[in-house]
């Protein structure tokens, strides 16, 4: 198939019509307002690829999920990275719009700079072709006229003649011959302007050639750069798609190592608050009980007593629920209604090592120290009734057992 060419499709017959390079000219503004459209679309969609990618990033950050634990924290820990993930690579994405816009932006100017030069030439030569071609014109009618003038000079000195007037016939001899020279002066002027015109016409029709041609290489230029731009941004699409799938299946790969069981026996072994359930509370007669001991002290059994009554009421302010720790056993007196707490000073087992702070614990006596969750103390004794001799910043005192985690 033979390729057509501007030079060979944009004429006219008429010598003062310039249709067809005004249509051309006509398609390189068509041209310039496609590449701004296709500018527009690169700017929006770049500004919904940021929108968007800060969205996910600011979703992924306040998605919490602190109370979660074990391997479903872990995926849902992963599912998080890589919404943030995704939220950067679209926001990325849009970066590399905004440099494909700029090329665009870019290559739209040169165009313009080079066709505003072709047309200012343009418009010279047209100007000055139609104004030899109006001068030529004139001339033309000039001469027409002096040739019309000088005819019937010459036929009126005929009819003179024949008459036999000689003063007659030699003042209509000299106007005939005035109205002659003066055609012959006309027809003069008008070759001179007519080659002038030829002139004229050669350089405008190579300016018109030259012209055609640059503007079918804007042209061929214009539509191949934009044909590459949608490429890549159709490329860079699906390579985003794939990257976030990418991502994703990371986030597959995370849930799949999430174990149902596995959760439930971490949250058992990290929460757990003892193994038996409490003894039945059995009847003691007020009158059979034995005298009380002389060597307890009421306000050590006063203080036993808080403790315990705190270890069964402890609470998390964090998490707003009831925690029951272990607690020490209870031992029936035969010489009470009240059953007391059995503590074995002796048992105490001497440690020195870190643990972290379950729950919040407000200290109900003097030889007590307070502790909130997150608090890392240091463990000096560890008591089999339950209560532990720890230290933080300085100060010690005993702590529920049960409301600490070791390191």
């Amino acid at each position: 198939m033979t390729e057509l060419q501007f030079k060979d499709a944009f004429w006219c017959k008429d010598f003062t019509v310039h249709t067809g390079y005004e249509v051309l000219v006509q398609r390189l503004l068509d041209g310039r307002k496609m590449c701004k459209d296709v500018e527009d679309l690169l700017k929006q969609r770049a500004q919904a690829e940021e929108r968007y990618g800060k969205e996910l990033i600011q979703i992924a950050r306040k998605a919490g999920g602190q109370t979660e634990i074990n391997t479903l924290k872990a995926a849902f820990e992963s599912l998080k990275q890589q919404i943030e993930s995704v939220g950067n690579a679209h926001i990325q994405l849009a970066v590399m719009l905004r440099d494909e816009l700029k090329g665009i932006e870019e290559f739209r100017e040169r165009q313009k700079e080079q066709r505003k030069k072709y047309e200012s030439a343009m418009e010279r030569t047209l100007k000055t072709k139609l104004l030899h071609y109006k001068k030529t014109m004139e001339s033309k009618k000039t001469y027409e006229q002096k040739c019309k003038e000088a005819d019937e000079a010459e036929q009126a000195f005929e009819r003179t003649s024949a008459s036999g007037n000689q003063k007659q016939t030699e003042k209509s001899q000299n106007k005939a011959k005035q109205c002659r020279d003066a055609a012959n002066e006309a027809e003069k002027v008008y070759k001179q302007n007519i080659e002038q015109l030829d002139k004229v016409r050669t350089g405008w029709e190579q300016e018109h050639i030259k012209t055609c041609e640059v503007f079918q290489l804007q042209e061929c230029d214009r539509i191949t750069i934009l044909r590459n731009s949608l490429w890549v941004h159709c490329n860079q699409l699906s390579t985003e798609c794939v990257k976030d799938d990418e991502l994703y299946e990371e986030v597959r790969v995370s849930l799949e190592n999430c174990v149902v069981e596995s959760d439930i026996d971490y949250f058992i072994k990290t929460k757990m608050t003892g193994t038996q359930p409490p003894g039945a509370i059995g009847y003691e007669n007020y009158y059979d009980r034995e005298p009380a001991r002389t060597n307890s002290s009421p306000t050590q059994s006063c203080g036993m007593m808080k403790r315990f009554s705190g270890l069964l009421h402890g609470s998390s302010k964090n998490n707003g629920e009831t925690v029951i720790p272990s607690a020490p056993p209870l031992v029936e007196k035969t010489d009470g209604v009240y059953a007391s707490i059995f503590v074995n000073d002796q048992a105490g087992i001497t440690s020195s090592q870190d643990y972290r702070v379950l729950y919040d614990y407000t200290a109900q006596n003097m030889d007590e120290l307070d502790i909130s969750e997150g608090d890392i103390v240091v463990v000096i004794e560890e008591r089999e009734d339950g209560w532990w001799t720890a230290e933080r910043n300085g100060q010690r005192g005993y702590v529920p057992g049960s409301y600490l985690e070791k390191l």
